[in-house]
């Protein structure tokens, strides 16, 4: 399960990949910024192929060969053994020639956690803004923090548009090993099965229940062992300490303390996050270092903000899961009632259902 929670901690760590086209269709603060979004995803799926043409291309390396065939299996696998929707997605490959497919631009104020919000007829609200184009996400930047807010830029290599569109495997994927690539396929299809307005905690915790317990089926019924995990341990170690530090800011932006005050004990918790994440990598992860870069730039609260989406009601998705018998059809059905019920009634729902996940540390903003 370590590819798994490498793919699932690179997300987390450098964006969130929801759907851009789709939120944008049908509503724009901005002119300007729909023409920039349609003309992207015009550009990712002019870029589209047959995943066969490019597999029985004689030019094509062997190796993105290799792995556009497996993720072919692992496409069948998902609407044969899965029950996820059966489309033209991930049939089809796109290189886009950039190391990301998408930028999002995350904002927060100095001291608040609650994400810069932008609202769209489809998707709802998001805390995010998402460009194709990289110089314009740090623009955007820019102005932000020219109007006072901190924020963070992040780079996003996958996304899905809720079935509007055939989304292709794209290069920016292949950065990932196979488990991976193929997992983030189950994701982005849970995405297309079905989506719930405006609360990304939900969306994203019910497409990694689905990743999770995909690939895990998908390894059993190709005969393979569980892969080792301590990778993915370090990424929750890691991720924890996120958490940790949004439970001290919190409490300290919840207090009545002057603005100077309050500012001073936000930097000395930042200060101390650096140094738990050292005394954590010198000694449990012994001086595993992949962190470090990150560790060390700036940090602020929109940096944060990313932590907490993908698995806060993953437990309650497992139980309920549990509860339909393993069974995926019952499973998306009781899941498709969870998203009829009123916010509080929804909430109230997954916390029975997993007591400890309500629980859980840094919930989603």
């Amino acid at each position: 399960m370590s590819a798994l929670r490498k793919v699932h901690r690179s997300r987390l760590i450098h964006a969130v990949a929801l759907p851009l086209l789709a939120a944008s269709l049908c509503g724009c603060s901005s002119v300007d910024y729909f023409t920039h979004l349609a003309r992207g995803e015009y550009g990712v799926l002019s870029a589209r192929k047959p995943i066969d043409q490019v597999v029985n291309d004689p030019a094509t390396d062997p190796k993105l060969r290799a792995r556009l065939q497996l993720a072919e299996q692992a496409r069948a696998f998902a609407s044969d053994k899965l029950d996820l929707p059966r489309n033209g997605s991930y049939t089809v490959y796109a290189d886009v020639g950039r190391p990301y497919v998408v930028w999002n631009v995350f904002a927060a104020s100095e001291f608040s956690l609650k994400p810069v919000t932008h609202c769209f007829l489809i998707a709802g609200c998001v805390g995010y803004r998402g460009y194709f184009d990289h110089a314009r996400a740090e623009a955007e930047a820019k102005e932000l923090e020219g109007q006072g807010y901190e924020t963070y830029v992040g780079g996003v290599p996958a996304y899905s548009t809720l079935g509007w569109f055939d989304d292709p495997i794209l290069n920016t994927m292949m950065r990932w090993d196979d488990d991976a690539l193929n997992s983030t396929i189950f994701h982005e299809l849970a995405h297309q099965k079905l989506y719930l307005k405006s609360d990304t905690a939900f969306n994203e915790s019910f497409a990694t229940f689905v990743q999770e317990e995909g690939l895990r089926q998908w390894r059993v019924a190709r005969g393979l062992p569980p892969g080792d995990n301590t990778e993915g341990q370090r990424s929750d170690d890691f991720t924890q300490l996120m958490l940790d530090l949004r439970v001290r800011l919190e409490k300290i932006y919840a207090s009545d303390l002057p603005p100077e005050q309050m500012r001073a004990a936000k930097a000395a918790e930042i200060e101390r996050l650096r140094a738990d994440y050292r005394t954590l990598r010198d000694t449990q992860w012994q001086g595993y270092s992949g962190y470090d870069a990150w560790m060390n730039g700036p940090i602020n609260n929109a940096r944060l903000l990313p932590f907490g989406l993908y698995h806060k009601w993953v437990p309650a998705f497992a139980a309920l899961y549990a509860q339909q018998g393993g069974d995926w059809a019952r499973f998306f059905a009781a899941v498709k009632s969870l998203t009829q019920l009123k916010d509080e009634a929804r909430v109230a729902a997954l916390e029975q259902l997993a007591p400890a996940a309500a629980g859980t540390v840094g919930a989603a903003p």
